[in-house]
């Protein structure tokens, strides 16, 4: 097996997912509190805004302007062929096809998180600027998939809509962050590192503890996507996370920044994507979406598909 395989699948992260599973299995509630988790996700969506404003404070925020154009094009292009792919699957309608594309369109924030604190364990280092790339994806990859379900006029005259895509807690949170961190600088963000950038590894373990024992409690429902959904769920991901690598290598970017963009476009929303899809489209399949992204494809790629982007990166480079 691969070093780098091996190390994800026996990391402190992955095997805390497991167990959050096992909980579920022998009936023992590993759940995190509801207001205990809220306070934990608004952490990570804070710090991972913070991390990459301090960075670009560090850095020539010129230097993000290219890559962020081409993150908010791929932000586009993800969730217009997840639609496209999701046509072959004849016994789904359009809105559930657009709601499945805004999941995947969307980013998982845990997803990423996994991805930048394996990559920093394997001394793989990545552009100060891969953060921002998050909350550049996020916007786009939601709307695009309501866009394709309910057409441009619905959508974008749904005030409601608009403002929890473009003004939600997980867009708010993340962006505030990045400004704070661009203005405040070193001195400023230093102060609350112990708990925003020296924990988040800790936070995020917890977070997966409880993400496991949800993927877990999905299981069930696996019969009512049915196998096209399934199969999707597997392969869509490598497919846009192929995409990612070699736009990331194509534009320069390292092996490390690269393996990010190619996580963030393989990955698949089940925090701010729902609450979006909801209020557009609620007469949408709420299982075909979550079972999809939280019961198949988040453990795919926390479990191996790090690994294999890192590996796409690292086999792309000579090559574009």
């Amino acid at each position: 097996m691969d070093l780098s395989l091996l190390s994800n699948l026996t990391s402190v992260s992955v095997l805390a997912f497991v167990l959050g599973g096992i909980g579920f299995a022998l009936r023992a509630d590993l759940r995190i509190p509801e207001q205990a988790y809220q306070v934990i996700s608004m952490t990570l969506l804070f710090g991972i805004g913070l991390k990459g404003g301090l960075a670009l404070h560090k850095s020539n925020p010129a230097d993000l302007i290219a890559p962020g154009l081409m993150t908010l094009g791929l932000g586009c292009l993800i969730p217009m062929l997840a639609f496209a792919a999701l046509r072959l699957i004849k016994r789904l309608n359009n809105v559930d096809r657009g709601a499945i594309a805004a999941h995947y369109g969307s980013t998982s924030l845990v997803t990423f998180t996994s991805a930048l604190v394996f990559l920093d364990a394997s001394n793989i280092s990545y552009e100060s600027y891969v953060n921002a790339l998050l909350v550049i994806m996020e916007i786009p990859g939601i709307l695009i998939g309501i866009l394709l379900a309910s057409g441009i006029r619905n959508a974008l005259g749904n005030r409601e809509l608009l403002r929890e895509v473009l003004l939600g807690k997980t867009v708010l949170l993340m962006l505030g962050g990045l400004i704070i961190g661009l203005v405040s600088g070193t001195l400023g963000v230093e102060k609350v590192a112990p708990l925003f950038v020296d924990l988040q590894p800790g936070i995020l373990t917890l977070f997966l503890l409880n993400l496991g024992y949800l993927a877990m409690s999905r299981i069930g429902d696996l019969r009512t996507v049915g196998a096209g959904v399934a199969i999707f769920a597997v392969t869509f991901p490598l497919v846009a996370g192929f995409i990612g690598a070699l736009a990331g290598t194509a534009f320069g970017m390292s092996v490390g920044g690269s393996a990010a963009l190619a996580v963030l476009c393989a990955s698949a929303s089940y925090i701010a994507a729902p609450a979006a899809v909801g209020l557009a489209l609620p007469q949408a399949s709420t299982s075909l979406s979550l079972v999809s992204s939280l019961g198949i494809t988040f453990p795919l790629n926390l479990t191996l598909g790090i690994p294999i982007y890192i590996a796409m990166s690292e086999a792309l480079v000579g090559l574009v």
